[in-house]
């Protein structure tokens, strides 16, 4: 009698000291029970919490998706590309959208609304021209990558060989390369194989006397529109002009080229590269109750764009649901424990500048900073769930809060995933983060291109997104234990 009293109270004992943990608002990391490395034993305490915000998620989705927030997020995000335009790194339209950001953001009563700088490239695109003149004249649609030199004055006429591969590249000797213009034509085999060719194939290129490299477009489908984006010189390699053009003309190229068929260009670019200059993230809060200056979570997207398109779907909707994510939660009176930061990045465009730049200034305290980062760069189109990014004890409590989000049809989860191409900064490091999965099977059709315009967005659709935007940063900022986190430096 005596020994079955005894497991009694010691099994009170553990229930209550598990109890209190969790309805303890510290935020220090804490162990989860695994009995397997694809297993998931939260603490019963825990589960309770999470279902429990149920109610609450379900409000956020409701009211932003059908109803007094409907349309909200569309309507602002088409008046602010209306208003102006592309917004390239260092370009006077990105730092005046940065301005009316800051004053909207203080209009929507937001919290701690300013900028942080950062230095970004200065690009700056001029006149471009390329026609076929030999065997027969046709004008080739292009767009210079991002940082590209400029021809000299008067433009490139060279003959014109094409190849389909670097390892088709790498066969072919220097003499044959030297003076003329080099045609990458690769196959379409997803963006993060396919954009090598873009970033790389200028100094691949001039390493055996190319004079410039003309690129097949980085996308799977192509009505003879050219695809802008970045590339990166290789130090110590002489740097030669580099522009992307059509689907269409890049494989005739080479159709032509494998039948043996001489062919002449006429490439004139008039690109320029001036000192770096000063940009600005943008940032707007919604304090928390308990945590003020610890354990924030980030809810970010880019403000700057290519200088092709206006930018609203990469990123104008992921910088626009995270700002609007506050705005609605703010409106509702929802505020969590934790702080949520929207983070509306600068230079992502030309390599996360923004993010690099407000990484550095925040080094120094970054572990007890941050708690969790969201990022929305990959299409704002009907929303499927998150991708995740972290360790396994906090994805296994971040399955629980995505579970959340059934009212939106938007339950899958996915890992790893760097989170988003900014937040990698910090995911890659052991912090956990998230990105937004949705159908956005035809992102890379206007990625970087002319197409890139409000004509892609749907209302109801980034109604979506920004409602599981809000609500999934809520539960995050609310929870009563911070997700666990092993930091690397």
């Amino acid at each position: 009698m005596e020994a079955c009293r005894y497991f009694v109270l010691l099994a009170a004992l553990l229930v209550g000291l598990v109890t209190a943990s969790l309805v303890d608002n510290r935020i220090d990391q804490f162990e989860l029970d695994r009995s397997g490395i694809n297993s998931c034993n939260l603490p019963d305490g825990l589960l309770q919490e999470i279902k429990g915000y149920q109610p609450i998620v379900n409000k956020i989705i409701s009211r932003i998706v059908d109803g007094e927030f409907a349309g909200i997020t569309w309507d602002s995000l088409s008046l602010l590309v209306d208003t102006f335009g592309a917004r390239l790194a260092g370009s006077e339209q990105l730092e005046k959208t940065i301005d009316y950001v800051v004053e909207q953001m203080k209009l929507d009563q937001l919290e701690n609304v300013h900028t942080e700088n950062a230095t970004v490239p200065h690009w700056v695109r001029g006149y471009e021209n390329a026609q076929l003149v030999a065997p027969f004249k046709k004008n080739l649609p292009l767009l210079g990558l991002g940082t590209t030199v400029g021809t000299p004055r008067g433009g490139i006429i060279a003959d014109v060989m094409a190849v389909e591969s670097f390892e088709e590249f790498e066969s072919i000797t220097a003499e044959q390369v030297k003076g003329k213009i080099v045609v990458f034509v690769p196959k379409w085999e997803g963006y993060g194989k396919t954009v090598l060719y873009r970033s790389k194939g200028a100094s691949v290129a001039s390493k055996k006397g190319a004079v410039a490299t003309l690129i097949r477009s980085v996308t799977p489908f192509s009505i003879g529109s050219p695809h802008t984006g970045g590339q990166d010189y290789e130090e110590g390699v002489k740097k030669i002009p580099s522009a992307c053009i059509t689907v269409e003309d890049a494989e005739m190229i080479l159709r032509k080229y494998r039948r043996g068929d001489q062919m002449t260009i006429h490439l004139e670019m008039e690109d320029r590269n001036l000192e770096p200059v000063i940009s600005r993230n943008t940032i707007a809060e919604l304090v928390g109750t308990t945590y003020t200056n610890s354990s924030v979570v980030v809810v970010s997207g880019h403000l700057d764009s290519w200088d092709v398109g206006v930018g609203a779907m990469d990123d104008g909707g992921g910088a626009l649901i995270s700002w609007k994510a506050l705005t609605f939660l703010n409106a509702m009176g929802l505020r969590p424990k934790r702080t949520i930061r929207a983070i509306l990045w600068t230079g992502e465009e030309e390599g996360y500048w923004g993010a690099r730049g407000y990484q550095a200034a925040h080094k120094e305290n970054e572990k007890k900073e941050f708690n969790f980062f969201f990022e929305s760069d990959i299409g704002t189109f009907e929303p499927r769930g998150l991708d995740f990014s972290g360790n396994k004890d906090a994805e296994c409590i971040f399955r629980e809060v995505v579970k959340l989000m059934s009212s939106l049809n938007a339950t899958d989860f996915e890992t790893p995933t760097d989170g988003g191409p900014d937040v990698s900064l910090w995911t890659r490091r052991g912090f956990p983060g998230a990105s937004l999965m949705n159908k956005n099977e035809k992102y890379f059709w206007f990625h970087h291109s002319a197409g890139d315009s409000m004509a892609v967005e749907d209302p109801k659709n980034l109604d979506k997104c920004t409602a599981l935007w809000a609500a999934a940063a809520y539960v995050v900022a609310d929870l009563s234990v911070s997700i666990p986190k092993d930091v690397n430096d």
